[in-house]
């Protein structure tokens, strides 16, 4: 009884792995109906076996249809021991013209599907409660010029889950196209339903006069729609693939204007800028001036911006970085920016005169030429050579009277009270220790004791490898080693050993620093030019220090002969 009973289960799960299946019926439905003109609507073909996918020949439809992605899934359902197998295409297709249209019926091994009347309206005539997904795109304007940029912001209205999907950028010919920012996420409420819109900007840089086409920007994907299960009680969720495209624009080009001078570039808006220590009245011969000068344009490519070059007096060095370009999104403005920073090392001593900059730039909205314009800076700098100072009076009582001498005073005090107060004052108190000097000579071979204490200054300013605070140090050094006003010039005369330590520093210092920027493997040069500059440092403290000593070495008087002559 019981081995009879085993072989009518095995006979039965014998029938339901092996079962004999034919295809029966091919049934064909769309989505929704009627459709609108353009939109992509779901066209589903099943069948009921598993039957090989190429079978289904779906070239009938291109004759009124634009036929897009096609999916194909099957399913094999098991329930009381019958087996139930079901093979699906998910067709998308856009009507190509309104009225009365019908998909046509497909065949099968012989089994047909009924054709599905199909009716076209124009676009817009539903109401937007009929959508469940659709986009719409605009530009920021009608009319542009070359190498303007153009705003095209494309919005994607889901009122349905996403489950996957791909927007595609707009298509347009003579031109350039980039995206700008990241995506937006958000919801909006259109007709009274609320929709999630997913929103994208790309920037259109046309490169040719004359009218572009900007073919819309599409999606294709699934998203998930409420369905019923045939002979179910209850609904699920199903994917169905979609498809939609935001309508075509067009844009007017015109060519830069002949009377435009100078490099080309149309923007909203064009501002500059600069960076400047304002709080530094005075600067140091050999101390690196930072300035900083930053190009803004709003809705203009960051390619588009021009070089800015600084040009300078011949005693003012420059040591530029590699410039830095960007586009970012403010205020929903776009704005590029374009900003280099240098180092301006003065060489001499005086007032100098940093030129304006000006950048020419093309307004589209008063469709006229404008500029940008950062005006010109004085600045002062002190240490440097004596013979661009004003004139040093003669002091000498026996070479003036006294009546002479006092009118003289009278006008240099007034004049130098004005101008340079400050200098005088320092000026006064190295002249009195030189006289000082004179009237009770110091012995010359022994260095003053304050001179210890500026050479530990030099020292530590070595250490922290801060070049500006190495040369005042320096200059700090020898003006007390040497009882007297000391510049670089004037320390670099003293020895050609300290004239070369000098100048290979301050290369190492500025002239490295440039050479760096415009590296791509910026980590490792920086590191390796920061021990050339340690290095420097290295060897100018042992110029100094030798030089030191050969200051103190006290001077053998040569020995008078022994036997005279």
């Amino acid at each position: 009884m019981v081995i009879r009973q085993f072989f009518i289960l095995l006979l039965l799960a014998i029938g339901v792995v092996n079962p004999a299946f034919a295809l029966t019926k091919i049934e064909a439905t769309v989505d929704r109906n009627p459709v609108m003109l353009g939109e992509y609507f779901v066209l589903n073909i099943s069948v009921d076996d598993e039957i090989d996918t190429g079978k289904l020949d779906t070239s009938a439809l291109l004759r009124d249809f634009i036929v897009g992605r096609t999916s194909v899934s099957r399913s094999t359902q098991i329930m009381n021991f019958d087996a139930v197998k079901e093979t699906r295409w998910q067709v998308l297709l856009a009507p190509k013209q309104k009225g009365q249209l019908t998909i046509p019926a497909f065949s099968i091994d012989g089994i047909n599907s009924a054709p599905i009347p199909l009716q076209v309206v124009e676009t817009g005539s539903q109401p937007a409660q009929m959508n469940n997904l659709f986009i719409d795109a605009k530009v920021s304007t009608d009319e542009a010029y070359v190498g303007q940029l153009i705003t095209y912001k494309v919005k994607l209205y889901l009122a349905v889950e996403l489950q996957r999907g791909v927007l595609s950028a707009p298509v347009i010919e003579g031109g350039q196209i980039k995206q700008i920012g990241e995506d937006k996420d958000g919801s909006e409420i259109v007709d009274g339903r609320r929709y999630r819109v997913i929103e994208r900007t790309y920037g259109i840089i046309p490169d040719l006069p004359g009218q572009i086409n900007i073919k819309g920007a599409t999606f294709a994907g699934d998203v998930l729609v409420e369905s019923q299960r045939r002979g179910g009680m209850f609904g699920f969720n199903e994917s169905r693939p979609m498809q939609a495209g935001a309508p075509s624009l067009t844009v007017q080009v015109n060519p830069a204007p002949a009377s435009f001078q100078g490099q080309w570039l149309v923007a909203d808006l064009v501002v500059l800028k600069e960076t400047f220590p304002e709080d530094i009245t005075e600067f140091t011969v050999g101390s690196p001036i930072t300035r900083t000068i930053t190009l803004l344009a709003s809705n203009a490519d960051e390619n588009s911006l021009p070089d800015i070059s600084q040009a300078l007096p011949d005693e003012l060095k420059l040591y530029p970085e590699k410039p830095q370009r960007q586009t970012f999104v403010r205020e929903a403005q776009i704005v590029s920016q374009y900003s280099i920073s240098s180092a301006i090392v003065p060489s001499k001593a005086g007032t100098f005169i940093l030129p304006e900059v000006k950048i020419p730039w093309w307004n589209p909205h008063l469709k006229r030429q404008e500029t940008a314009t950062l005006p010109a800076r004085t600045i002062v700098v002190k240490g440097g050579i004596v013979s661009d100072m004003p004139a040093e009076p003669t002091w000498q009582v026996n070479s003036t009277t006294d009546s002479g001498w006092s009118w003289v005073s009278s006008v240099l005090a007034t004049l130098w009270l004005v101008t340079l107060i400050v200098w005088l004052i320092t000026f006064i108190a190295w002249r009195r220790a030189l006289k000082n000097q004179i009237t009770a000579p110091i012995a010359l071979n022994s260095a003053p004791a304050t001179a210890v204490t500026s050479l530990q200054g030099l020292e530590q300013a070595c250490a922290s490898g801060d070049v500006s605070h190495i040369m005042l140090q320096l200059q700090r050094y020898f003006s007390e080693l040497e009882q007297t006003p000391m510049t670089l010039d004037k320390i670099a005369e003293r020895s050609l050993p300290l004239a070369q330590a000098i100048q290979q520093l301050q290369l190492a210092a500025y002239g490295a620093k440039a050479d760096v920027n415009h590296t791509d493997n910026a980590t490792t040069n920086t590191s390796s030019a920061n021990q050339h500059l340690s290095a420097q440092c290295t060897a100018l403290l042992n110029v100094v220090k030798a030089y030191k000593r050969q200051h103190s070495k006290p001077k053998s008087a040569p020995l008078s002969p022994l036997n005279p002559q």
